[in-house]
């Protein structure tokens, strides 16, 4: 059942062995945040919870130092422990935080319940082994040829870089973590990237040479890339963190604002729980009217929503209808709320100032001058209308006795609530 559900989501690209039981996948700590990357696995494991399996997260402690080749043309830059440590508590906290928000998510649209995830850190049992202990327990159980033939390590062992002890082991050490999690929490799944199918199987290989009964299985779904064909991630240069202190909401929603028409479907289907009935609902409009971008708002909404909740979800759509859209429809005091982090907002007294003190008070603009050579070429706004003659401010300007939306040029705002008394 739940890879009819992977398919409809388009999240299917392999599997093996029993899909029954508890699901794992793991997140190395190589940079303090998850980005949108990491999306499709953690949507992936949404639904594999909607189909009652119990869910583990493990975050890579110990293999966060090594780095995993699989992917890579050449050896990642060491994390010194300092900083594994700290990005091993930074992940933690933020799969707990983002569980929490897709849940929500998920009641909102289905009614159900979820459980909580759980979370481990391959830390607590690598660090209790020594180099001995794990060479003569897990070494002598696989084979080197098994190792060699892996995709990950035959196009390393290929390229002019090589690949070094350190990182041909790191299969090994997800294998382990596999077998580990199945004898001690009863994982019998694991979840990942297609670039983890060597590693995956591996851990099912090495879990049935400790157990011959045993019927551990895997998924692995498909690499979400952009429509040029790269990947998202941290190390291609382009990442879009999931941090909303390294990446805002509303940038997070302008992210998804600006896909490309050619992927839009695939997002709406891989990062939310619309059903196949309303993505093709919202994609006929989108395909009747390109240019109103129907189906990215849509998807910039529902994402947001999942990663950072309703709240900021809302936030982000009424800042793009005042900065973007260049629309003031919403309530005053909705238009407050959505900005008031921000420093575009800004609360002053406007009576008996005229336009010219407006801007330059609110900083907007920084001299007198520059605010009439503005208002003589056509780049100053009052609440989306051009201005051209300096005069008093007029109640009419103050947005329900509470707004002025300031602009000049295309996109440099302030807000001015009013504070006259």
């Amino acid at each position: 059942m739940v890879l009819e559900r992977l398919r409809d989501r388009r999240l299917f690209q392999e599997a093996a062995g029993s899909l029954s039981g508890k699901v794992y996948c793991g997140f190395d700590p190589t940079a303090p945040s998850l980005h949108v990357g990491n999306l499709a696995t953690l949507t992936s494991l949404l639904q594999f919870q909607l189909q009652d399996h119990h869910v583990c997260l493990l975050v890579g402690g110990a293999t966060g130092q090594i780095g995993d080749p699989s992917g890579k043309s050449k050896e990642r830059v060491q994390l010194d422990d300092t900083h594994v440590r700290d990005n091993s508590d930074k992940i933690t906290n933020q799969l707990q935080t983002v569980f929490k928000r897709m849940h929500e998510y998920t009641f909102k649209k289905t009614g159900k319940h979820l459980p909580p995830v759980q979370m481990v850190n391959n830390r607590d049992w690598f660090q209790q082994m020594s180099v001995l202990d794990f060479i003569g327990d897990v070494g002598r159980r696989v084979r080197l040829s098994h190792m060699l033939a892996r995709d990950s390590v035959k196009s390393r062992l290929a390229s002019p870089e090589g690949i070094s002890f350190t990182e041909f082991t790191y299969q090994l050490l997800q294998a382990y973590d596999f077998y580990h999690l199945y004898k001690h929490h009863s994982c019998t799944i694991q979840i990942g990237g297609s670039d983890q199918w060597g590693n995956i199987t591996a851990g099912m290989d090495l879990i049935k040479k400790y157990d011959p009964l045993a019927k551990p299985g895997c998924v692995v779904i498909p690499l979400i890339t952009t429509p040029s064909g790269h990947k998202f991630g941290k190390s291609e240069g382009n990442a879009v963190w999931l941090d909303p202190n390294m990446v805002s909401p509303f940038d997070l929603y302008q992210f998804f604002c600006k896909t490309e028409d050619v992927a839009v479907e695939n997002y709406l289907h891989h990062f939310t729980l619309l059903s196949s009935q309303e993505i093709q609902e919202i994609m006929a409009k989108h395909t009747q009217d390109p240019k109103q971008h129907l189906a990215q708002r849509l998807l910039a909404l529902e994402v947001t929503e999942l990663v950072h909740g309703e709240k900021m979800a809302q936030q982000a759509r009424v800042k793009t209808e005042i900065l973007f859209d260049q629309k003031l429809e919403l309530d005053a005091d909705t238009i407050i709320e959505a900005f008031e982090d921000d420093k575009r907002l800004i609360h002053m007294q406007t009576k008996d100032l005229d336009i010219v003190d407006l801007f330059t008070g609110s900083g907007l603009v920084q001299s007198k001058s520059q605010v009439r050579k503005l208002m003589q070429s056509g780049g100053l706004y009052i609440n989306h209308e051009r201005v051209q003659d300096n005069r008093k401010i007029l109640a009419s300007d103050v947005y329900q006795d509470r707004l002025i939306v300031l602009r000049t040029g295309k996109g440099n705002y302030k807000l001015i609530v009013n504070e006259n008394l």
